[in-house]
């Protein structure tokens, strides 16, 4: 069964850092496509942070110089390191990986008090 499950999220103060990762019950190897969204309550989900399918990464205004996507292939783990966190980025955080198919992770809870 083809499964993303998420964890590091938490409770942390504005100013600290968590960070996110993302296991694939599959190889991602030869993945390029991947990437962490958020939801705030009432907003909309929207990217965060990913690896295009050029081989770049992308992020949004918003986190740029303060977060970090990374992987590890042979964990089949993607990561987001979230530093210098804001009660802005406190959100439901959620992994996703477009192979043919498109998956999407449980999510984990992020939130960051002032």
């Amino acid at each position: 069964q083809v499964q993303l499950v998420e964890s590091g999220g938490g409770l942390v103060q504005a100013g600290g850092s968590l960070r996110l990762s993302c296991a694939a019950s599959f190889s991602i190897f030869s993945i390029n496509v991947m990437g962490w969204y958020r939801q705030a309550p009432g907003n909309q989900r929207e990217l965060v942070a990913a690896f295009t399918s050029g081989g770049n990464t992308a992020y949004a205004d918003s986190v740029k110089g303060r977060f970090t996507i990374s992987r590890d292939n042979a964990k089949n783990t993607v990561y987001l390191q979230m530093n210098s966190l804001k009660p802005e980025d406190t959100a439901v955080y959620y992994c996703r990986i477009v192979t043919e198919n498109n998956y999407w992770g449980q999510g984990t809870q992020v939130t960051v008090s002032s």
